[in-house]
């Protein structure tokens, strides 16, 4: 899926609020969904394509929500509960992607977790006597950076 069918997806499950919403509010929503998820568009995978629908349908509702503030008038109970129906979306879709990445395999790659391997250059020296040991039959490579700690 790429970034303007993700956008068009969009603009289809909000409906009727694509009349509140600027076109500039999805891409954000879109660019915040793959700050936050780790997940980059095009993308193919079919986890990770829902998922970053679900969060960038969440900042939408966020966007909402902050512009209902404003409009917040305790004796205009459809503006309250507008804005209590924003908020109580977003907990609900916030409870069920931390259940995701609670359940899931799925944690945001960070340092050598995003390349899959750590190899080092296999440089290897006594530490008595400092002396080189780079070319001995035993010098192991390190592929992992928790092997031989």
């Amino acid at each position: 899926m790429t970034e303007a069918e993700l956008l068009v997806k969009l603009e289809e499950e909000v409906k009727s609020l694509t009349s509140y919403l600027d076109p500039i509010d999805y891409q954000n929503a879109i660019a915040d969904a793959q700050r936050e998820t780790g997940f980059v568009l095009p993308n193919a995978n079919a986890t990770e394509i829902l998922w970053l629908k679900v969060r960038a349908k969440r900042f939408i509702f966020f966007y909402l929500m902050t512009e209902s503030a404003h409009k917040f008038k305790v004796k205009q109970y459809s503006l309250h509960q507008r804005f209590e129906h924003y908020r109580d979306i977003i907990k609900l879709m916030d409870q069920e992607y931390k259940e995701f990445l609670e359940a899931s395999a799925f944690t945001p790659a960070t340092g050598f977790e995003a390349f899959g391997t750590k190899v080092d250059a296999g440089f290897q020296y006594e530490p008595q006597t400092g002396r080189d040991t780079t070319y001995r039959d035993d010098n192991v490579v390190i592929h992992r950076p928790d092997e031989n700690a």
